[in-house]
């Protein structure tokens, strides 16, 4: 017996597909927090990662330090794009501890958290830079991120055609259906990248694919993407074409300069954090091409797993 509660991935899921909008406001208000600089209130380095080049993989660790709610996590993930099933390619826990005595409160898979907070990031990023009332989604892959992306932009958005493009045709199926099964969202596999993208409001690109799977002259003016893969310096998600003809936001500009390639490849120049777009010291330009690079911060791991904590205590009592 752990002297601690673990929280294994279906509490996790179950937490936070239960409390989508609060996981999104919360994000949104941390990532205006963040942006704000040292007044915001948030310590967070950036990540450290090590490359496991024998297996093209990565191991990453996150930490953050919410001063003002007394949150502090630390997360270790590891990404390995080789592992066969039933291996996931990423596995992770999150510690979360009481920031005044340093206390381990409990310990949670990360795989799923991640995910959702991921997702949640990008419904911020679309309600603020996409066209008002968007319509069609398309998403690129079928794995945990392109699964959550879906049920969290469903749950914010409207949308009337959702669409899923993967180089694998049988994963994107087999995600069409889950979808439908389990979460009552139609939506359907379409057989090539730029019939996804065509006049598209909004695109996810969710792959673990180290070139391009986008480009420039598939998307209609005004569309906006969320790039949530590639988070490596020599990975690139987008076009170059892509990264300069659009407005770049990003999660964080430290991060977004040290890992990635979608940006630092491209020789894109960064227009703003989305953090200085809730904050409205930046414009959202929604009627340009925007472009969402999300690398992924500690501080949403730190509020999303306070969030599932506090839930799954609820749950409990």
């Amino acid at each position: 017996m752990l002297p601690y509660p673990y929280l294994s991935a279906d509490v996790v899921r179950r937490c936070l597909q239960s409390n989508i909008r609060e996981l999104v406001r919360t994000l949104e208000e941390g990532l205006r927090r963040f942006s704000l600089g040292p007044q915001g209130g948030i310590v967070q380095p950036v990540r450290n990662t090590i490359a496991l080049q024998n297996q093209n993989g990565l191991l990453l660790s996150m930490s953050a330090h919410s001063i003002d709610d007394g949150i502090l996590t630390t997360k270790v993930v590891t990404y390995l794009p080789g592992n066969k099933p039933p291996l996931p390619t990423i596995q992770g826990n999150l510690l979360l501890f009481d920031a005044h005595t340093g206390s381990l409160k409990c310990m949670m898979d990360a795989v799923e958290m991640t995910a959702y907070r991921t997702a949640a990031a990008s419904a911020v990023a679309t309600k603020y830079l996409a066209t008002e009332n968007p319509k069609i989604l398309a998403v690129f892959g079928s794995g945990t991120q392109a699964k959550s992306h879906i049920v969290v932009l469903s749950t914010m958005f409207d949308f009337q055609d959702i669409r899923i493009w993967n180089h694998r045709e049988e994963s994107a199926l087999s995600l069409v259906g889950e979808l439908m099964t389990s979460h009552e969202i139609r939506t359907r596999f379409v057989a090539t990248a730029a019939e996804a993208a065509r006049d598209a409001d909004v695109i996810v690109t969710a792959t673990s694919s180290p070139k391009p799977v986008l480009q420039a002259d598939w998307l209609k003016e005004g569309a906006h993407v969320n790039a949530v893969g590639a988070p490596r310096l020599d990975w690139q998600e987008l076009s170059s074409d892509l990264m300069l003809k659009s407005v770049v936001y990003v999660d964080s500009v430290e991060g977004a300069m040290s890992e990635s390639g979608d940006i630092v490849q491209s020789g894109a120049r960064i227009y703003a954090e989305i953090g200085e777009v809730v904050l409205g010291t930046k414009e959202n330009r929604r009627n340009e091409t925007t472009v969402f690079k999300s690398l992924g911060m500690a501080i949403e791991d730190a509020l999303a797993a306070e969030l599932v904590y506090r839930h799954a205590v609820t749950e409990r009592k």
